[in-house]
C-alpha cells in the first residue's frame, strides 16, 4: 500500500525505438566502428540483446530510402554510406585516395588474409620472393597492420588484416572469405617465381646496357 505523501516510482522500460536512436547517435559521433560490448554497456543491455537489435537495425538501413547502412566488422559495428551514392558524395566531401592493387599486392594480401597472423618471412616462403615492397604498400593502404610479435628469436612482426580490408571486400569477418585451396597457394608461388625471373632478366638487360666496352 502506498503511504500518503509518497509517490510510487514506476521505472519505464526503454523502447527499442529509443535504443535504436541512442545507438545511431553513438555510432554517428564515433565515426568509426564500436564494439558490441561497449554499446551494450553504454545502453545497459546484455550483449546478446544488443546484437539482436543491431541486426534488426541493419535490415532497416537496407531500405531504398536510406543513404547509410549499418555494417558488422568482426565484433564491432559502424555506420557507412551506401556505395551507390559515391558519385554524389565526392561532389561535396573530399574524394578518398584511390589505390591500385596489382597482382603482386593481391597475392600478398591473400596470404595475409588466409594465414594471419603471419610474418613477412612466412609470406616470402609461400611466394618464394622478397615481399618487403608488397607488405609495406599494404600497410600504407591500411589493408594490413602489425598485430603483434612472434615469440621467437628476433621477435618478428606478425601481420593481419584490418577493418578497412573487411570494408573494402564487403565481408563482416575473415571467416566469410571464400575457401582457398592448397593448389591456389601453389599457384601464388609459381606466379611469384615467374615474377622473380622477369625481374632478374630485366636487371641483367639493364646491367648490359650500362656496362662499359672493354
Amino acid at each position: 500500500m502506498i503511504q500518503e505523501g509518497k509517490e510510487e516510482k514506476v521505472e519505464e522500460k526503454r523502447t527499442e525505438a529509443a535504443i535504436r536512436a541512442a545507438v545511431e547517435a553513438i555510432l554517428f559521433a564515433a565515426g568509426d566502428s564500436v564494439e558490441v560490448s561497449r554499446l551494450a554497456a553504454a545502453l545497459e543491455l546484455e550483449p546478446a540483446e544488443m546484437e539482436d537489435i543491431l541486426r534488426r537495425m541493419m535490415l532497416r538501413y537496407e531500405e531504398e530510402d536510406r543513404g547509410i547502412r549499418l555494417v558488422e566488422l568482426e565484433d564491432s559495428w559502424q555506420l557507412c554510406t551506401k556505395t551507390e551514392h559515391y558519385e554524389e558524395l565526392i561532389r561535396v566531401v573530399k574524394q578518398p585516395k584511390k589505390y591500385t592493387l596489382t597482382e603482386v599486392l593481391l597475392e600478398t594480401l591473400s596470404i595475409v588474409a588466409y594465414k594471419q597472423p603471419v610474418t613477412k618471412l612466412e609470406i616470402e616462403k609461400i611466394r618464394g620472393v622478397k615481399s618487403d615492397h608488397a607488405v609495406n604498400k599494404l600497410v600504407e593502404y591500411g589493408l594490413i597492420e602489425e598485430v603483434g610479435r612472434m615469440d621467437a628469436p628476433g621477435r618478428p612482426i606478425l601481420f593481419g588484416t584490418t577493418e578497412d580490408f573487411l570494408r573494402s571486400f564487403g565481408v563482416s569477418s575473415v571467416e566469410e572469405l571464400p575457401k582457398i585451396s592448397q593448389q591456389q597457394m601453389e599457384d601464388f608461388k609459381e606466379e611469384a617465381e615467374e615474377e622473380l625471373g622477369q625481374t632478374s632478366e630485366k636487371q641483367e638487360s639493364e646491367d648490359k646496357k650500362g656496362a662499359l666496352p672493354a
